[in-house]
């Protein structure tokens, strides 16, 4: 019982209802994997290199876009070796670790978001004070809180998981640590985390979403008196991007954790979970390359000034 209630490993068995069919799978998932990768590292480049992209907005978009290469590597790359190997397992120490950073980069994420719809609240409702409000030293603190917070209030989270007794066995049916296929492996009283992971949902997910919100409202207010109709569309064309990943993000992560833990339909929950562990940071670079006129300046200058040195040799 000892072996079993504190496992040395676990199995996940990931795709495994796909049979042998599972290994059709690798090439797709792995060119999104890269596709995510290329594009988000494409828009922190772009913001380092470019002066026009040094103000807040990217600043925290590069944030934001540097949290999604990280997501994808803490659970891709051990999924996508789940699909070529028969025996898929995690050491204990691995999974506890894969869980700690997937939910503290989660909601990192989460906050950058919050801190970009804030400033872009200041930058339309309050254009004349944005230089003094929204400052370098005053993004960079938010930014910090964002990290810092998460990181640290996943300390007790992960811990509390390494000393659970798992005595119904160690396969989770997930494709990585997620919550709640762990919770159901325990027999332990889980009634406690439970409660403490629906207190971190507050605090880092329906808290920033509700900064959002108020935020956009705000926004939305503010634009409507705009008496020109092309200064409205500037105004709401600069917030597009960024709600289309709110929707994206928290309309996910609110169906996946912001419930009792071991409630959860766990394939359910795995589909959910591999559109925002792999199709949404796909997407990210995309909705803001498609729908930011600075970014696609920059790119459009970039291609010209390629073109013109090609010319030149």
């Amino acid at each position: 019982m000892a072996n079993l209630s504190h496992p040395s490993e676990f199995v996940l068995l990931g795709f495994s209802s796909f049979g042998e069919l599972q290994v059709l799978l690798y090439g797709p998932f792995l060119l999104l994997y890269l596709l995510a990768f290329m594009g988000n590292t494409v828009i922190i480049v772009m913001i380092i290199a470019d002066s026009h992209l040094h103000t807040p907005m990217y600043f925290f978009l590069g944030n934001f876009s540097l949290l999604e290469i990280l997501v994808t590597v803490t659970t891709v790359p051990r999924m996508l070796s789940g699909l070529l190997v028969p025996h898929k397992v995690i050491s204990f120490t691995g999974c506890m670790v894969q869980f700690y950073f997937y939910f503290s980069l989660g909601s990192t994420s989460f906050l950058i978001l919050s801190d970009m719809a804030l400033d872009r609240f200041v930058a339309i409702c309050h254009p004349l004070r944005y230089g003094t409000l929204m400052s370098w030293a005053v993004c960079a603190r938010l930014a910090g809180a964002a990290w810092a917070a998460p990181f640290l209030a996943m300390v007790p989270t992960v811990l509390s998981r390494a000393h659970l007794n798992y005595c119904h066995g160690n396969t989770i049916n997930h494709f990585f640590c997620d919550n709640a296929p762990l919770l159901q492996l325990s027999c332990s009283d889980t009634s406690l985390l439970e409660f403490w992971d629906f207190l971190m949902a507050l605090a880092f997910v329906l808290s920033s979403f509700l900064v959002t919100l108020i935020s956009y409202g705000y926004i939305v207010s503010t634009v409507l008196r705009i008496p020109s109709a092309s200064g409205r569309q500037k105004a709401f064309s600069t917030c597009g991007s960024h709600l289309t990943l709110v929707f994206l993000g928290y309309s996910s992560t609110i169906f996946l954790y912001v419930r009792p833990g071991k409630a959860h339909s766990v394939e359910v929950n795995k589909t959910v979970a591999l559109v925002t562990s792999v199709f949404t940071p796909v997407l990210s670079p995309v909705i803001f390359t498609l729908r930011n006129d600075a970014v696609k300046a920059v790119i459009w200058g970039q291609i010209q000034r390629l073109n013109g040195l090609h010319k030149a040799l």
